[in-house]
């Protein structure tokens, strides 16, 4: 018999949690969670506060239980923070939310502790009405205050994914939307300036007050927050809402485990730590990038249920070694869509990769069907040895979100744009062109 503890139970805990319960023998589980719930879809926010889902589908955001843990055998602790780890002894010291102490050993450990939201060191940020939305709790807090005739003015500080679907979701609730960002420009971590540029003017079309290239340097209020401050200017705002970003969530480890750049847990591709029997998995710890073909850093939902499967099997006793990770992502606002896979051509060259890159704009479809909607394709690729790297996507057909996972699939695979100029893409009319984007995107590379 293993008994393997679990800390954290969001993507990447229930991931590991599942198959060492469904496919092996002999395991014992053990899972630990700070909240009152776990298995919180949060990517699911924006879409319940902008009441693009009904308020009876809420609770299919949270997609498993405590109850169907248990009825597979684990035992779950909801509400229960973790004090320290003790590696020598292989312990796990909890606080239950009555303040009873108790501890679990373990014979394997595996962290999901996730990532935790960044926090602007300004003054006022003690203020009232000024919130993050990475929980449950806050999800609740910012869909019930928008119910109030007293909240107007709302400020999203961030035009990450996050910070634009927030503003999104404000939006259709009817009140005046204040985007802010220190960049000059949205979704700048996913995307070249070609395509930011149209989320730019379509959030700008659909109302959304941007301040771009502006750092929030000040929060205004007497008890609750009245004002953000930037070095363009004070704007009135009732609410604030934080999604700045995420930093790995990697306090109880730091001290043993080796870590990443920037504070992820440093793991193999078994996902196991320099600590033979201690894995860790999702956001607080790193990830393979087959477009780098290195060690990196990727907070994404699919990667954390992935890193929770391999942990899983290696514990359970398979040699799985993860295929790596691409970083695939998508975006759908006011109904622009954009998707992208590995790594722009700026975000490249950050890496220290020397890329070329082909644009190619077409219709989805011959030109003769009516209902017919302009693609715009990026293709990002390795100078030197041809290899893709990258690719991003935008159109207002949401059809464009399965080409992606073609490149996503082509980076893990090494395939060179060459390789695409002829492949075979089948054809139909109410799908596509007979020769498409992605065909003659790779036709026209250098």
């Amino acid at each position: 018999m293993t008994k393997t503890v679990i800390i954290g139970s969001n993507h990447a805990g229930i991931a590991a949690g599942n198959v060492l319960l469904d496919k092996y023998e002999g395991q014992e589980v053990v899972m630990i969670e700070r909240n009152s719930n776990f298995s919180y879809l949060s990517c699911g926010t924006a879409l319940w506060v902008g009441r693009q889902i009904d308020e009876d589908e809420v609770p299919g955001l949270f997609y498993t239980n405590r109850e169907d843990f248990e009825a597979k055998g684990a035992k779950v602790y909801l509400e229960t923070a973790v004090d320290n780890i003790d590696f020598e002894k292989k312990e796990v010291h909890c606080v239950k939310s009555d303040g009873s102490e108790f501890v679990e050993s373990y014979d394997k450990l595996i962290i999901a502790t996730g990532s935790k939201p960044i926090s602007p060191k300004v003054p006022g940020r003690e203020l009232k009405n000024i919130t993050f939305m990475k929980k449950y709790a806050e999800g609740e807090f910012i869909d019930g205050i928008l119910d109030s005739d007293e909240i107007q003015n709302v400020a999203v500080i961030g035009a990450g994914y996050i910070g634009v679907e927030m503003a999104e979701a404000v939006k259709r609730r009817g009140k005046n939307v204040l985007l802010f960002d220190a960049m000059d420009r949205s979704l700048p971590s996913y995307y070249d300036r070609e395509f930011t540029d149209a989320m730019d003017k379509n959030l700008a079309d659909n109302g959304v007050e941007l301040h771009l290239g502006e750092l929030v340097q000040e929060y205004k209020g007497t008890d609750k927050v009245e004002a953000v401050v930037t070095a363009n200017g004070e704007y009135p705002v009732d609410l604030v809402v934080n999604a700045i970003g995420f930093l790995p969530n990697s306090e109880l480890g730091k001290d043993h485990l080796h870590l990443y750049k920037n504070g992820a847990y440093l793991v193999n591709r078994h996902q196991r730590t320099n600590d033979p029997d201690v894995y860790a998995v999702g956001d607080c710890a790193t990830v393979y990038s087959n477009a780098l073909q290195d060690t990196t850093y990727i907070a994404l939902a699919t990667n954390a249920v992935r890193t929770g499967m391999v942990a899983g099997e290696n514990i359970g006793g398979a040699a799985v070694s993860s295929p790596g990770v691409q970083g695939s992502n998508g975006i759908s606002i006011f109904g622009y869509n954009m998707v992208s896979t590995g790594y722009s051509v700026e975000a490249a060259e950050r890496q220290g990769l020397v890329v070329k890159y082909t644009d190619f704009e077409d219709t989805q479809k011959p030109g003769f069907m009516k209902k017919n909607d302009k693609v715009k394709i990026r293709i990002v690729y390795e100078a030197n040895t041809r290899r893709i790297v990258g690719a991003q996507i935008a159109s207002t057909t949401s059809e464009i979100s399965m080409a992606i996972h073609l490149f996503s699939l082509a980076i893990e695979r090494g395939v060179k744009i060459d390789e695409l100029a002829l492949l075979d893409l089948f054809f139909l009319p109410h799908f596509n062109q007979p020769y498409n984007y992605i065909n003659k995107a790779a036709l026209a590379a250098e």
